[in-house]
């Protein structure tokens, strides 16, 4: 069969959307996201296991998979279809443990490479038919074993499953994984089970697949023959799978471990018939992969709706972190913009640097006598510097107090989430970094160093203060970083009155020095360094909570998975009429014509 533009273009779509597949990542642990990496993930395998080998490879012979629930006799029907014992058969639960793959010997290189379910490792039995000696690698579930034999039609593979109700999980998700590779469905049940609930559960994804489905009542009654397979025919027409092709095999006796050829003589017929056809092998093929692909299709949006989910929740919390030390910054900035910063120590220092009045009177005196009026004042004085470590001190008190609010508030915010919680359990993340007051500090003296440079730079340029500052570069210093933080809004209303007061000197002695455009202009560049300061430091905080976000590396939504699903909705192209394949009629009610969902979701 060659293959034509259209299924090229089909084929590469779906390459496609198996890499926007593996891409997707639902790290968060949000409602339904363990659900959506389980179904991502099945997508993938029925994308390897099927899709993509059976678009580029149409001329494959067909994969029956025999599948159905615990001892329903799927072994015994392979092996009756075969006319040998090729499957182990027995009384032992689970009897089929690594599935079995029978086909013509001339198809062998269609099953021997990872073309189909590359994720099982395959082996062959010893001669045509021949179970004996079997390896211990039949006891490993992610192991098929291969068995050629001249019975089985070319262009036609029998696929023995595990039990899809088998007490051992491995078994059952075995046995999901290979119906999903299945071109036919060979579904086995028996007239006592098959109303089970779980057999129903894949049915209904061969349902919404379309699948080509046979049904194989097994052990049946003669005399309930009728009366069986008419409701379970029902039950078939209800579950939209009207067309499913349903065969009974009469309870028959077993001749030489073999079913007699005589019960399974119409599946046998009709599955020859299929694979005979090249024209309904071939619409078997199209109609598998049309309802795969639908399938498909129908189920990558609530992928993409998750992917989009965790973005916006990571961005959530990111904005918890962000608001947090925003908060966190408005905090400083008020602490050091309506004089909070001149309590308690930070004016008692100041206090004892400018004394009580003689430095303010001096300071209102006429300039021509300014100069030696303010030396005067600040002789027998104490040294400025006490002043500068006491707002040092004060700005790392308020900073780290600041930074550990938004800590508590953050590690709150994300450990009440289940997805935070996720990302910090383990951690030690509830306190700012150690070496936080550290930084801090050498921040504020880094900030107080280029206070004294502006001050120290100011006056260089200016030969009428070059006296003053000759002894007061550290005192013009202290009364810049006090006028920043003078204003009294955050202070009691006995703290104003002195507060004011020091505001005043300091605001008048710097503009005699150096003029009050000058003032305003070194104040704004302080007041701008101190805040980038800070901001680096809150910052540097953030980014404990932020990398761990950052770290699950998201990609951009379910844009990228909408993409790629439209372009193989796209290259889909239009649908198929659904066509009658040969084979016995069935025993039961006629269904009504309806058009299928998937067709109407595909326009």
């Amino acid at each position: 069969m060659i293959q034509s533009p259209h299924e090229e273009d089909l084929g590469a779509a779906l390459a496609a959307l198996r890499a926007a597949l593996v891409e997707l990542r639902l790290p968060l642990d949000l409602p339904g996201a363990a659900d959506g990496r389980h179904e991502a993930a099945r997508l993938v395998a029925h994308l390897d296991d099927y899709l993509l080998p059976r678009v580029r490879q149409q001329g494959a012979p067909l994969l029956a998979v025999v599948g159905g629930s615990t001892g329903a006799g799927k072994s015994t029907l392979v092996n009756a279809l075969v006319g040998a014992p090729v499957s182990a058969a027995g009384v032992l639960r689970p009897t089929t443990r690594s599935p079995v793959l029978v086909h013509h010997p001339d198809d062998a290189a269609w099953f021997t490479s990872d073309r189909v379910l590359p994720g099982l490792a395959r082996w062959s039995a010893g001669g045509a038919g021949s179970i004996a000696g079997t390896p211990q690698a039949d006891d490993d579930a992610h192991s098929l074993r291969l068995v050629s034999h001249p019975s089985v039609p070319r262009g036609l593979a029998l696929l023995d499953a595990p039990d899809i109700d088998s007490v051992v999980t491995q078994n059952r998700e075995l046995g999901a994984q290979l119906l999903g590779a299945a071109d036919l469905w060979v579904f086995v049940t028996t007239a006592a089970r098959y109303a089970d609930a779980v057999p129903w559960d894949l049915l209904a994804e061969a349902a919404a697949r379309r699948a080509v489905v046979a049904i194989v009542l097994d052990r049946v009654d003669p005399g309930a023959r009728t009366a069986v397979t008419t409701h379970l025919g029902a039950m078939l027409t209800e579950r939209g799978l009207a067309d499913a092709r349903l065969f009974a095999v009469a309870e028959s006796a077993l001749v030489d471990g073999l079913l007699p050829r005589a019960a399974v003589a119409d599946l046998d017929a009709w599955l020859h018939a299929v694979v005979g056809d090249a024209a309904t092998r071939e619409r078997v093929v199209r109609r598998t992969v049309r309802g795969a692909v639908a399938d498909l299709v129908a189920r990558t949006p609530a992928l993409a709706g998750a992917a989009d989910a965790q973005v916006a929740h990571a961005e959530g919390l990111r904005g918890t972190v962000r608001t947090a030390y925003a908060q966190a910054g408005a905090q400083v900035t008020a602490a050091t913009s309506d004089g909070t910063m001149l309590r308690g120590e930070v004016l008692a220092r100041w206090q004892e640097f400018v004394g009580t009045g003689e430095l303010l009177r001096a300071v209102e005196t006429t300039v021509s006598t300014w100069r030696d009026r303010v030396g005067a004042a600040l002789r027998g004085r104490p040294a400025p510097e006490p002043v500068t470590a006491a707002i040092g001190h004060g700005l790392v008190d308020v900073v780290a107090d600041a930074a550990d609010r938004a800590t508590e508030h953050v590690d709150a915010a994300w450990r009440a989430d289940p997805a935070g919680l996720a990302l910090v359990d383990g951690l030690r993340l509830s306190r700012s970094s150690a070496d936080l007051r550290g930084r801090i500090a050498e921040q504020v003296r880094g900030w107080q160093a280029g206070v004294l440079e502006l001050v120290g730079t100011e006056g260089a340029g200016k030969r009428t203060t070059a006296r003053a500052l000759s002894f007061g570069v550290n005192g013009m210093g202290a009364a810049l970083m006090v006028a920043i933080f003078a204003h009294t809004g955050g202070l009691t209303t006995a703290e104003v009155g002195v507060a004011g007061g020091t505001a005043v000197l300091a605001q008048r002695l710097l503009e005699a020095v150096f003029g009050d455009d000058a003032v305003r202009r070194l104040t704004r560049t302080a007041q701008e360094d101190l805040a980038a300061r800070i901001g680096r430091l809150l910052e540097q905080e953030q980014a404990r909570w932020t990398t761990l976000v950052d770290a699950l590396d998201l990609p951009r939504g379910g844009q990228s998975l909408r993409t790629a699903t439209a372009a193989v909705a796209r290259a889909v192209g239009a649908d198929l009429p659904d066509e009658e394949l040969p084979g016995a009629p069935t025993p039961r009610p006629e269904p009504t014509e309806r058009l299928p969902w998937w067709r109407r979701w595909l326009g």
